[in-house]
């Protein structure tokens, strides 16, 4: 089974979320996603890595082959090529690597080369698999790492896989939970926080995925989030309170279920739910 943890933007307690149910599943596969800001390895603290470095395929002009026709830069709809002092000129920071230039070009004057955009690194911690995607300072996108790593998820068929999503709603949240058999979002108790709560239940109603709410930092009185949820048939999976002890573990970079008892029946909690709202 494969479970996505998504909120709609960040500091809502994905990675704490994502993190604990994979300890508490454990033996299961931990996939951080979150390739521009992966952090479940500081809680895993993994050991026995191994690196795989992901490249992308871009332009490279061969000038005494090209014919000044401008057939490439009319095709490129991202404005990643420019015709300058008589021949293209490849901005490689925003090439999306679809090669249509390459294919299209009749003298054949461009070619292909790679350029690494970030890397794969995979480690054990305990019985947890752990396995990160870090895109490279200053890189436009990172979906080739992303599916690199659903292409890992869906290889796994003995453990549970939890996916740790980047924030929001983009290309690269959707690549994320493309796959998935489940997706839990994670919201907070604000006003703020249900118009994020919204736009992700919209994006995983859109892809038809089944999925469930966890109310983080909950307190006393009115929660907004709730509220969201009891009117448009959100289930509601659980509630973690506004906890300081909590708060000390994570700073910590502590994974909960493995020095609490109580955080630890929390989150096993949490994953029954998750369980049963799969229908696993």
């Amino acid at each position: 089974m494969k479970i996505a943890v998504l909120s709609g933007k960040g500091g809502t307690g994905k990675t704490l979320i994502s993190v604990n149910l994979a300890a508490a599943a454990s033996p299961s596969v931990y996939i951080d996603c979150d390739v521009e800001e992966p952090n479940g390895r500081l809680f895993f603290k993994p050991s026995d890595i191994k690196t795989e470095e992901i490249s992308v395929v871009i332009p490279r002009l061969e000038e005494e082959r090209c014919i000044e026709c401008r057939k490439c830069v009319d095709f490129c709809r991202f404005n990643a090529l420019a015709f300058i002092k008589n021949k293209p000129y490849v901005f490689p920071e925003v090439c999306h690597s679809c090669a249509g230039c390459i294919l299209l070009c009749p003298a054949d004057a461009l070619t292909e080369k790679k350029k690494v955009i970030g890397e794969i690194q995979s480690g054990w911690s305990d019985q947890v698999s752990v396995i990160t995607g870090v895109l490279n300072t200053g890189e436009e996108t990172g979906e080739p790492i992303i599916k690199k790593l659903i292409g890992y998820a869906n290889n796994e068929t003995d453990h549970p896989v939890f996916i740790d999503c980047p924030p929001g709603s983009a290309c690269i949240v959707m690549e994320s939970i493309k796959d998935a058999d489940f997706c839990v979002l994670a919201a907070e108790p604000t006003v703020f926080g249900v118009s994020n709560l919204q736009m992700v239940v919209e994006l995983v109603r859109l892809f038809e995925k089944k999925h469930g709410v966890v109310l983080n930092k909950c307190l006393d009185g009115d929660n907004p989030a709730e509220q969201f949820c009891l009117e448009n048939d959100v289930p509601i999976l659980g509630k973690i309170p506004y906890d300081a002890g909590l708060g000390h573990l994570n700073a910590n970079g502590d994974i909960a279920v493995t020095v609490s008892d109580e955080y630890h029946a929390l989150f096993r909690n949490l994953l029954d739910a998750v369980i049963r709202e799969a229908g696993v």
